[in-house]
């Protein structure tokens, strides 16, 4: 009964000591006396403890640091580049098994890969095209990771070049040559701005002047057409009295302003002021005009 015994709890123990789960991110390669024996995907399953050895790959996407590195550029500058690597092992089984035995330590080796392909690339460019030109540097260490590690099973998915960080005595001159540039632009903007108020001024009293002129036009041509109605007027009414005709605004021009004014009787203009107003002056009795 005792052997029994010891025969079932063996079993049991060595059941559950061979119960592996695996994640929905990982994936799992199974070995039997260190060589590969089968696949496993998601769920669970069941090894021979002491005899297979199950390993599990993260499937997920992953970051590593290329670590920042000093790389002499074009230039003959010294600057400090850091860069990140976005990957994941591929989920088949044969990109699996490449990523465990194809290459030793992916994590490694494409943190050297890396700053390998970053040395090469920067190292042909000017600091300031190498800071101008992040996508291009980018893209070209993305394409290098691509095809390097084409038999890996992995997939780099993106790469994002972090820092191009140049010398400091070299950042302090660049800063103020950014810096005297953008007052460059500030006093260009101010002057333009200065300019165009200055034209908008200058439009505006020609407008203004121009609006004068025409106004004292359009007087001088009422003034004008008003002195040529009078002309007529006085040629129709007043035919050879035009001193009479004179005489009567002066007149008018006098009563306006409650003035008195003396008209001699024998004058010519007593006659005219008596036939505007429809009388007619008496005749001469004895010399006298009654």
């Amino acid at each position: 009964m005792t052997i029994v015994y010891i025969a079932v709890m063996a079993v049991v123990i060595v059941f559950f000591a061979g119960i592996r789960i695996i994640r929905p991110t990982h994936r799992g390669l199974i070995e039997r006396f260190g060589k590969y024996n089968r696949f496993a995907n998601p769920g669970f399953h069941w090894i021979m403890p002491f005899i297979d050895v199950m390993y599990q790959v993260n499937v997920t996407e992953q970051m590593v640091d290329a670590e920042p590195q000093e790389i002499i550029t074009n230039d003959n500058l010294n600057a400090k580049v850091d860069a990140q690597v976005y990957f994941k092992v591929k989920p088949e089984e044969e990109s699996v098994k490449r990523s465990q035995y194809s290459v030793n330590n992916y994590l490694y080796q494409i943190v050297n890969l890396a700053r390998t392909t970053l040395r090469n690339i920067i190292g042909t460019l000017t600091l300031k095209s190498a800071n101008s030109e992040r996508g291009k540097i980018n893209d070209e260490l993305h394409k290098t990771l691509m095809n390097e590690t084409a038999t890996w099973g992995l997939e780099i998915v993106r790469t994002e070049l972090k820092e191009i960080d140049p010398p400091k005595d070299v950042q302090e001159t660049m800063n103020k040559v950014v810096k005297a540039e953008n007052e460059k632009i500030a006093a260009i903007d101010y002057a333009t701005a200065t300019e165009t108020v200055a034209d908008g001024e200058r439009r505006a009293q020609i407008k203004r002047a121009e609006g004068l002129r025409q106004s004292k036009i359009l007087q001088a041509q009422g003034e004008a057409e008003s002195i040529k109605l009078v002309n007529e007027a006085a040629e129709k009414y007043f035919v050879g009295n035009a001193q009479v005709l004179r005489r009567l605004e002066t007149v008018e021009k006098s009563l306006a302003n409650n003035a008195k004014v003396i008209v001699p009787s024998n004058t010519e203009l007593v006659n005219v002021i008596g036939e505007l107003a429809g009388i007619l002056p008496l005749k001469k009795e004895d010399g006298k005009t009654k």
